[in-house]
């Protein structure tokens, strides 16, 4: 199959990225007042949910103010366990 022919997807990977659960945002219409993102559903229209809020909404109408840091585990060297040899 020619990877023109592909169907296209309709998920914006973008902007479902740009709205991870956990980002700080506030409603542009009511500036100062924060939400912070509950969940991003592709699937549905509009969206973007919000914790304490019942009603989805559009990314037009959020402003990110912060990012949640990403969760990655740290990757420090930890000692390995001396082996000793047994006598036969």
């Amino acid at each position: 199959m020619h990877p023109h022919s592909l169907p296209e997807s309709a998920i914006d990977w973008d902007e479902l990225f740009d709205y991870l659960p956990g980002t700080l945002v506030e409603q542009v219409d009511q500036p100062g007042i924060l939400y912070e993102i509950e969940g991003y559903e592709a699937t549905m229209v509009p969206p973007i949910w919000l914790v304490n809020d019942p009603r989805p909404r559009y990314p037009h109408e959020l402003r990110i103010v912060s990012r949640q840091p990403a969760r990655v585990c740290t990757l420090e060297p930890t000692s390995t366990p001396t082996r000793t040899m047994h006598p036969v």
